[in-house]
């Protein structure tokens, strides 16, 4: 069967939030705790600038795995958090189950912790269910690299898409010169992923200095 390139469309995408949890961050040592945190705060922020319908869900809050970062909820006040008491995967939840379906929304942008149970779980039903998922490695975490790899290759067998916040974010775009574009997405560059909002900060100081960088 000829291979088919499925792309991220902006028009027909919703992200999942799950359970990125203060004290499940703490599980998350597959990356720095800053390249985590970054990561998190990214996959939020991405679904605020291309105004996607976002889901967020947290497990057990109330005790040892505490809430969402209020940043999260802050990005994101109209967007439904459903509260799981039990249910480990969260398609097992009947009302997170709806709050997905009434999207309306085909391909699925997910990130949790942690990346072997939360994600994981939640991928496969996914799939299973008819979706098109796509994984941000970045913003889900995981005990060790290890670990962190084997999920993402139990995921990639399934048929789940495994990116980086970076190919997530420039896949919504497609094109610097669309809406979200360069406006909005240097800004974004510039908070979350500092190694490529510092090369287009040299970019435009040399462009200001009238030295053309031939970037």
């Amino acid at each position: 069967m000829p291979f088919k390139y499925e792309r991220i469309d902006k028009n027909d995408v919703a992200l999942l939030i799950i359970d990125h949890q203060e004290g499940l961050y703490q599980l998350a040592r597959d990356n720095t705790p800053v390249n985590v945190k970054n990561s998190i705060l990214a996959h939020a922020a991405l679904g605020k600038i291309y105004n996607l319908p976002t889901v967020m869900t947290t497990s057990a809050e109330t005790g040892p795995n505490g809430p969402l970062p209020k940043e999260l909820i802050e990005m994101h006040p109209n967007a439904p958090l459903i509260q799981r008491h039990g249910e480990v995967n969260a398609w097992d939840n009947a009302e997170f189950r709806a709050a997905v379906e009434a999207t309306g929304k085909k391909q699925l942008i997910i990130a949790g912790i942690t990346t072997d149970v939360c994600t994981t779980f939640l991928a496969l039903s996914l799939v299973e269910a008819g979706y098109t998922v796509y994984a941000n490695s970045d913003a889900s975490g995981t005990f060790n690299v290890r670990t962190a790899q084997d999920a993402n290759d139990r995921m990639r067998a399934a048929g789940v898409h495994v990116l980086s916040m970076f190919a997530v974010a420039t896949e919504l775009m497609r094109d610097w010169r669309n809406t979200p574009g360069t406006k909005e997405m240097m800004p974004f560059f510039d908070t979350y992923l500092p190694e490529y909002g510092f090369l287009a900060r040299a970019h435009d100081a040399s462009m200001e200095n009238g030295t053309p960088s031939g970037l």
